[in-house]
């Protein structure tokens, strides 16, 4: 197996940990990396929705295994979401005035939790979350699963800020709302893709057992280990990844 394979298994791997740990699964640093290593434009995303689908499965169940899942919060997003990734991952658009758009609005958005984590974070701890209202969570679930299917990520990346920002769900359970997300919209986006699977990278089965590492890792992290804040900066500099990715793309 050439040995690119082996650092893509290695770095899909850092990636999916960073980005689990939050309730991600890590596809805008799989495109960035595999971007960089001048894969097939054509596989890319693809590929980057099966190793999403993995990684959100596993931080689906561990985090609905530490109770930190609230189907109230979840099912409105996902209702309107999922129909607009499958039609949009269909699509093939030219994104580059998108792609610096989404950059900046992400870039500030990370600059911000990391900044505000520390005061983020005792707000959270002296107010109750409000809970999501159904009418505004169709809307973004169908605005976000639209860019989900156009960028081939899950839209985690554009999900949680927005849970927090809005205060409409408590930290950790912003992520656990994000996997499944996560997980439902990769699924579509792939299913909405036209790439025949015997077409997939040969090393895929490498890079799956990697991401699936370093999610059971990241996981543990994000419901048991990290703090508020620190699961805060580290969704920052997840955005902060992001943002590079889109804007260097």
């Amino acid at each position: 197996m050439p040995i690119d394979d082996w650092l893509l298994a290695a770095i899909f791997f850092l990636v999916a940990a960073l980005f689990s740990s939050v309730g991600h699964a890590g596809a805008s640093g799989y495109l960035a990396v595999m971007g960089l290593l001048s894969m097939s434009p054509l596989l890319m995303r693809p590929t980057a929705l099966a190793l999403n689908v993995l990684v959100a499965s596993i931080g689906t169940w561990r985090f609905a295994r530490a109770g930190l899942f609230r189907w109230a919060s979840f099912w409105p997003f996902a209702l309107a979401s999922i129909p607009c990734a499958f039609l949009a991952g269909s699509l093939q658009l030219p994104a580059a005035t998108y792609k610096l758009l989404v950059a900046s609005v992400l870039a500030i958005g990370g600059v911000q939790l990391i900044a505000r984590a520390h005061a983020g974070a005792e707000v959270e701890g002296q107010h109750t979350a409000t809970g999501v209202p159904v009418g505004h969570g169709l809307l973004i679930g169908a605005l976000i699963g639209t860019l989900a299917g156009l960028t081939g990520t899950g839209g985690g990346i554009f999900l949680t800020p927005i849970l927090l920002f809005s205060g409409w769900v408590a930290t950790r359970q912003a992520a656990a709302v994000t996997a499944p997300f996560v997980l439902v919209n990769s699924i579509a986006g792939l299913l909405g893709q036209t790439v025949v699977l015997d077409q997939l990278p040969a090393a895929l089965p490498l890079w799956l057992a990697a991401v699936a590492l370093g999610a059971l890792l990241g996981t543990q992290l994000g419901t048991c280990v990290l703090s508020v804040t620190a699961l805060r900066r580290t969704l920052g500099v997840v955005l902060l990844i992001a943002s590079a990715k889109m804007g260097l793309a």
